[in-house]
């Protein structure tokens, strides 16, 4: 059977609060050529039901279920071990897509080589759809120079919202992956910006929810993001803006770039480390947060 183009990963657990709007938000996408796999880590709620009620309509759908709770770092994971398409996408239960999403990303892919990751501009909507907020648009994105699209990815505080776009497999599986501590998008954003450029779609076609179930969301402690992220830690006492850190310092150590980037990327984290030099200390002090 010929693997389709494109994977939407869709790593789920206990997610029947939005995933129906989730759902009919990918499946009517204008670039209809893709495949939607979706882990589920044991749901306890309807989710399965939900999903296997899709996957019978739709021939689209390739559902998968974990017999445990392995952690939404593994499954996340999990989700592009079993795609085929050649430009992978994860997606969340709670995020919705436009209708041109994946037509416009996978044009910027196609157009050229070097860029190895698309996305669009985004919005965050509220729980019930509002949007609440306007992300500001990046600007060295597409930059031929590493160490610029290092700094944007790598000190920018804004959410990351391009780890959702649509990115080359061949690119994505000579990184790390989603990590198993919290935060673990943002270092896996800054490796994939040294390995070629990025293309952010000049249009809002992306919509990124909060809401109070999140991993992050109702102020949940370091350790309930840990826990999130990796079951097997919890209760571990966790040092996250120093992983943080560490995890930064690695794609730049693996990255191959030139000895000008290098030394500049390593530059730019001495920044980091006075930026969130309050952050650190508090890691040392209160070792949870």
């Amino acid at each position: 059977m010929t693997a389709p183009p494109v994977t939407i990963g869709l790593p789920i657990f206990n997610g029947r609060n939005f995933m129906v709007e989730t759902l009919e938000s990918i499946l009517s996408q204008t670039f209809p050529d893709f495949e939607l796999v979706i882990s589920d880590n044991a749901s306890t709620d309807e989710t399965e039901a939900i999903c296997r009620e899709y996957a019978a309509k739709d021939d689209r759908i390739r559902y998968y279920r974990n017999d445990v709770n392995i952690g939404a770092s593994a499954n996340y994971n999990l989700a592009f071990e079993l795609g085929r398409g050649a430009y992978f996408k994860w997606a969340a239960h709670d995020d919705l897509l436009a209708p041109m999403y994946l037509e416009r990303c996978v044009e910027a892919l196609d157009r050229d080589r070097d860029v190895v990751l698309a996305y669009t501009r985004a919005k965050a909507i509220d729980s019930r759809g509002e949007v609440v907020k306007v992300y500001p648009h990046k600007q060295f994105f597409n930059s031929p120079i590493p160490r610029r699209r290092f700094y944007e990815f790598a000190l920018d505080p804004s959410p990351v919202v391009a780890v959702f776009g649509l990115m080359r497999r061949e690119i994505l599986a000579r990184t790390r992956l989603i990590g198993k501590y919290a935060g673990s998008d943002r270092p896996l954003l800054s490796e994939l910006s040294l390995l070629g450029k990025f293309f952010e779609v000049p249009e809002y076609l992306f919509f990124y929810r909060f809401h109070e179930e999140q991993s992050w969301g109702g102020d949940k402690s370091a350790h309930a993001q840990q826990s999130w992220y990796d079951p097997r830690r919890t209760g571990k006492i966790t040092f996250p803006q120093w992983r943080l850190l560490r995890e930064h310092l690695l794609s730049i150590q693996r990255a191959p770039i030139g000895l000008r980037d290098r030394v500049s990327c390593y530059l730019f984290m001495g920044y980091w480390m006075a930026k969130n030099r309050r952050r650190l200390g508090r890691n040392l002090i209160l070792r949870d947060t």
